[in-house]
This record gives structure tokens, C-alpha cells and sequence, in this order.
């Protein structure tokens, strides 16, 4: 018997989303398209969806019109990847992406508690190749926010990129995202 080498095969966003248009995922089927690499999520407990909601609504009063907040929806990152992020910052309004979904939001968060390690470093990797400026964890075990800017380049990282500047802002602080400078979130409104 001959031996082959093992093989990945990569998925395109393209391919992906032929997937789901024929039916091969079930709706609402936890999987993103990461690197090329399908990726399952892990089911959500009442306290990480909590916190989405959160996050949702404070960022929401925070900004103001102009700026749209999308939960758990898919952004057309790159070629390879279509994540869907707990909560998406973009410019516009949900009609503008009605035929396409939005390219390179201005703020990503992601909430994390067992996911805490695939959220700093698989998907912070992911994200600062893709050159978002503004990423946050909302980390529910330390129960702090953790903010990620300047995409720089890494090549020991998963996708070659890092973020250089991070920052941990525990209850009673404030964080003002680089898209809305004077907005202020209070960390006490994001922890549920």
C-alpha cells in the first residue's frame, strides 16, 4: 500500500459561501471560515450571550447614528476568511450590506471564555493581517477588557501579524474606541 502525505485543504470565502448556500451547514451551525479553515465554534452559555448583548447596546449608545453594530455576523475579511465576530463596528446603515457583507470593520469584540486563547492569538493574528485597527476581547474569566491595536508584522504568529500595542481596562474604567475618540464605554457596562 502507498503512503500519501497528509494534506490540508483550504476553502475559499467564494467556496464557503457556495457551502452554505446549498444547504451542506445547518442554519445556525456554528462554523467560520478562518485561514481557510473551517472552523466550529463552541456553543454559547447564558453569560457569554449576555455579554454580546451588552457590548451591543453600550457601543451602540455610545456612537451614535452613522455607525452600524452588527452581533454575530459575517464579515468578508479577505479571500480566505469570513469570520463572524460576536460584534462588527462599520460605517453605514444594515441595508448597505444587504448584497455583500461588510469588508474591514472599524472595531471587532470578541467575548471570551473558553475561546480566550483562539481569540488572542489565532484570531488576533487574523485580524491584524487584515489590518483592523481596533480589536477587543472582552475577556469574562479576568472579567477585563482587552484592547489590541497597531497591526504589525509577525512572522511567528498563525497569520503572520500581531497586535503591538495591548491594553487591559478592568471595572470602572472606560474605553473610547480609535473610530470615536471622545466616546466612552464604561467596562462595568460590558461585564454581565
Amino acid at each position: 500500500m502507498e503512503a500519501y502525505p497528509t494534506r490540508i485543504r483550504r476553502w475559499t470565502r467564494a467556496e464557503y459561501d457556495r457551502l452554505i448556500e446549498i444547504g451542506v451547514f445547518r442554519p445556525g451551525e456554528p462554523i467560520e471560515l478562518l485561514g481557510g479553515e473551517l472552523m466550529v465554534g463552541e456553543p454559547q452559555g447564558s453569560q457569554h450571550f449576555t455579554a454580546i448583548g451588552l457590548v451591543e447596546d453600550a457601543l451602540r449608545g455610545a456612537l451614535g447614528p452613522g455607525w452600524l453594530v452588527r452581533s454575530q455576523g459575517p464579515i468578508a475579511l479577505a479571500d480566505d476568511s469570513e469570520p463572524e465576530p460576536d460584534i462588527a463596528v462599520t460605517r453605514g446603515s444594515r441595508r448597505d450590506y444587504s448584497r455583500g457583507h461588510p469588508a474591514l470593520p472599524m472595531l471587532v469584540v470578541e467575548v471570551a471564555e473558553s475561546s480566550l486563547s483562539l481569540d488572542r492569538q489565532h484570531k488576533g493574528s487574523l485580524y491584524a493581517r487584515a489590518g483592523v485597527a481596533d480589536y477587543w476581547i472582552l475577556n469574562l474569566v479576568a472579567r477585563v477588557l482587552e484592547i489590541y491595536r497597531e497591526p504589525i508584522e509577525d512572522p511567528a504568529t498563525p497569520f503572520g501579524w500581531r497586535y503591538a500595542d495591548v491594553e487591559e481596562r478592568a471595572p470602572g474604567a472606560f474605553a473610547a474606541p480609535l473610530l470615536a475618540p471622545a466616546a466612552r464605554v464604561a467596562i462595568n457596562d460590558l461585564l454581565p
